[in-house]
């Protein structure tokens, strides 16, 4: 069995380049992210298709934000897949609909705290309020837990704060902004690699760029998942 602790960020085009990659990573990959940047591309196509298929692990990432009435109704459209994993924006009440949606399925409602792509520059021009973004992330991860979510997402700079959170035991984290030693940040601007992200606390990494625009996605796929297994990958959760 392939190590589901990596998922793989599907930001390819569309469906086809999707079940490509797929098939490039083969048994080496369980698990795959597949977002918004495809969701007219078929990605909801290919997530039911890897899953029922392929036997692959499914995590849809939405980033759900509406009122809750809204936002339940679409959870629960989303929950017939039987896909694994999807996002919503940490607001509580955001989180407490989307439980409503996904209840009576195995669907896991994973909170978004503070995307890995703002600093605090963004923040500001964002109106959000003061803070260390670290202590942002934590209170909102603290709320989403109180409200029900199974699970936040943080960068790996949070991790073992949230770990550390009462709230966080038997919650998964799941940390994007996960880059190997050396690779382009991309857009991405509070990362660690992931070795360093399994060893503050999280369960899950995402991994898209470094693995997908690769010369060779399967051997840089197996590069992280050698990290993953390495002594510097050793977590508290594990």
């Amino acid at each position: 069995m392939a190590d589901d602790r990596l998922i793989v960020a599907m930001d390819v085009p569309n469906a086809i380049a999707g079940l490509e990659l797929a098939q490039t990573l083969g048994d080496s990959v369980s698990f795959y992210k597949i977002g918004l940047g495809m969701l007219t591309g078929g990605g909801l196509a290919l997530a039911n298709e890897l899953k029922q298929e392929h036997g692959k692990r499914i995590f849809l990432d939405m980033k759900l934000f509406d009122i809750g009435a809204t936002v339940e109704a679409a959870v629960r459209g989303l929950a017939q897949f039987e896909l694994d994993f999807l996002t919503v924006h940490g607001d509580p009440h955001v989180v407490r609909a989307a439980k409503e949606g996904a209840a009576g399925t195995s669907l896991k409602i994973l909170a978004v705290t503070i995307l890995t792509s703002l600093d605090r520059d963004d923040l500001d021009d964002c109106l959000i309020q003061t803070g260390e973004i670290g202590d942002l992330v934590q209170d909102r991860a603290g709320r989403a837990f109180d409200a029900g979510a199974d699970g936040v997402i943080s960068s790996p700079h949070e991790a073992s704060a949230i770990r550390a959170l009462p709230e966080a035991a038997g919650r998964l984290i799941v940390t994007p902004g996960v880059r190997p030693a050396g690779a382009d940040l991309g857009d991405q601007k509070r990362v660690a690699t992931p070795a360093n992200a399994i060893a503050n606390g999280a369960d899950h990494v995402v991994v898209g760029r470094p693995i997908w625009r690769a010369e060779n996605p399967r051997i840089a796929a197996q590069g992280v998942l050698d990290e993953l297994s390495s002594p510097q990958a050793q977590s508290p959760n594990r």
